[in-house]
């Protein structure tokens, strides 16, 4: 059945309404619940959260700049935020295949100065901003992904309709069916993080992104170890440049030392690398057999992983955040700092202008408006100045490698010194990052070495310890526009990419047993939401949906 056909025998679906709906329960979406209830106690606010809990589909680094939150709630070590080890140093490591030189201090570029920042598990922090918002009057709903927007007869977004229960694969109703809810509200808050599911639709119902740079992203694999205590270096931030990347591929490798003798680690691939054979899941895994992140965690057990897409954060590519009846917050607009590897501190600031906005929208006693307030805010911002600084951190890699390191020194390094804050000139990007791949023929395999069991693992060991699940009877959630083209267009032509570049071996191609032609296969049980196929696929064939609520990954504090 359609889901039209759906709403026509079972429906009218019911409703609640709300002055305020916010469509995702991470550090964007709680902080505008925060400050919404902070301003107006009387307000009436629902968060809508996909994963189980909120914190189950948070995953960052991170290193944490406490900027925001000592603006939300500047009390925040009284209440016991989970902001528990302060950064105590900052490596900045050059890797060739089998050495490292660490960049001295002085010329450390200003993006990677964390003085001031705290090593977190932002899954915990997110558990922690859920409880502040609810001891406010806000409402959680986690388990009940927004599936669907919803708009009056002008147009404008009144609110969102959570996802049918208990359809069977084959799209039919089961004995368990249960029609969505819509929600709505006087203004709708889209807080879904990068790449949103909404929010891109948003974006081209409303044409927010016109005129403005196309967006791009990375994929970043992160795994979580217990490591010896002798190991042990609480508050170390390293990153690292070079190997295994070569010159034309924009990455790079994060490994944090948080207490408890735990240490979080991972590698960040540019979705506009070239060769189709690159594997950015197993680039990490490489990546960790280096002599200078072995010697952090051989020893040690990995005990958490996932994966998930960033946005690279140039303001020249920041869609128009609000529209009709809403606004867009945190990655779903595409705040992130990709230069200081930063986004929450983003999150919480844009959720904060948004709410303050729509408060005073709601008292003048309006409704399904623009929230022009809010992006006049962000332009005043320290956040917007932030971005302004960085904004072409990313596009010098897509330039020669001798240029894009002496373009970033002077922008990041040099300009500060004599006071000049912004750079003067500003690079744009026009091109999305599945058009630069390149044909399997004109690129060359990359043999990835088999993993160990211990320094190394597989995808399918990986997934399993995400505590990754779905409802295996329902419809998938990972759909494709055409089934013909990964044989004909994707495998043919670019060696079926999928099958790499998705961190969770979700995709594979297999041989049909009665035809022995390849066909793609799709492991939807494994996704974890990490949204890379939505940007990477070669041919936009593949389409991404919400699963059915409380699917995909339980991070344990990622």
């Amino acid at each position: 059945m359609t889901p039209q056909e759906i709403l026509e025998q079972f429906g009218p679906r019911e409703s609640m309404e709300y002055d305020v709906v916010i469509v995702g329960g991470g550090p964007a979406g709680l902080a505008t619940a925060i400050r919404l209830k902070q301003i107006n106690a009387d307000l009436s606010v629902v968060v809508l959260e996909k994963g189980s809990e909120p914190g189950a589909h948070i995953l960052s680094g991170a290193v944490m700049d406490p900027r925001a939150l000592n603006e939300l709630l500047p009390d925040w070590k009284e209440r016991g935020a989970p902001l528990k080890q302060a950064v105590s140093g900052d490596d900045v490591l050059t890797l060739t295949e089998t050495g490292s030189s660490r960049i001295p201090d002085f010329w450390v570029p200003r993006n990677f100065h964390n003085h001031g920042c705290y090593v977190v598990q932002l899954g915990y922090v997110v558990k922690w901003l859920a409880e502040q918002a609810e001891a406010l009057g806000v409402e959680i709903f986690p388990g009940f992904p927004a599936a669907e927007v919803l708009y009056d007869e002008q147009g404008r977004v009144k609110g969102v309709a959570t996802g049918n229960l208990g359809l069977g694969k084959d799209g039919e109703p089961t004995d368990h069916f249960q029609l969505g809810m819509e929600l709505l509200g006087k203004y709708t808050v889209f807080a879904e993080g990068a790449r949103g599911n909404l929010g891109k639709q948003l974006i081209a119902k409303y044409k927010l992104n016109e005129g403005k740079d196309v967006q791009t992203f990375a994929i970043g694999v992160k795994e979580l170890w217990e490591v010896p205590a002798d190991k042990a270096k609480p508050g170390l931030v390293v990153h690292t440049a070079g190997w295994p990347m070569d010159d034309d591929t924009f990455g790079g490798g994060f490994l944090y030392h948080l207490e408890d003798n735990k240490v979080t680690l991972g590698f960040v691939v540019g979705l506009d690398y070239q060769n189709p054979y690159m594997s950015p899941f197993e680039e990490m895994q490489r990546w960790k057999t280096h002599p200078a992140i072995r010697a952090h965690i051989e020893g040690g057990k990995r005990i958490g992983y996932g994966a998930r897409a960033i946005n690279n954060g140039t303001p020249q590519a920041l869609p128009k955040t609000v529209f009709p009846g809403g606004a867009l917050v945190g990655c779903d607009a595409g705040y992130l700092n990709a230069a200081r590897i930063k986004g929450s501190h983003a999150a919480i600031k844009s959720g904060m202008m948004c709410a303050e906005a729509i408060a005073d929208a709601v008292k003048a006693g309006r409704s399904l408006d623009e929230l022009a307030a809010y992006p006049e805010a962000f332009e005043k911002s320290w956040l917007n100045e932030e971005l302004q600084q960085t904004r072409n951190f990313k596009h010098w890699f897509k330039k020669p490698p001798l240029v894009a390191k002496l373009m970033t020194g002077i922008e990041q390094w040099f300009l500060p010194k004599i006071g000049v804050s912004t750079p003067p000139w500003t690079l744009h990007r026009t091109k999305p990052d599945h058009e630069y791949l390149k044909p399997a023929a004109e690129c060359k395999p990359i043999a990835y070495p088999k993993p160990d069991g211990k320094l190394t693992f597989d995808k399918l060991s990986s997934v399993f310890i995400s505590n990754t699940n779905h409802e295996e009877n329902q419809p998938a959630h990972l759909t494709l526009k055409n089934a013909a083209v990964p044989v004909q267009v994707n495998l043919a032509k670019y060696a079926g990419p999928e099958s790499r570049y998705c961190p969770a071996g979700v995709y594979e191609f297999v041989k049909d047993e009665a035809t022995n032609a390849e066909r793609l296969q799709i492991n939807a049980q494994n996704c974890v939401h990490c949204k890379t196929c939505d940007i990477k696929d070669p041919t936009q064939n593949i389409v991404w949906v919400t699963p059915e609520g409380g699917g995909g990954p339980n991070y344990a504090g990622m």
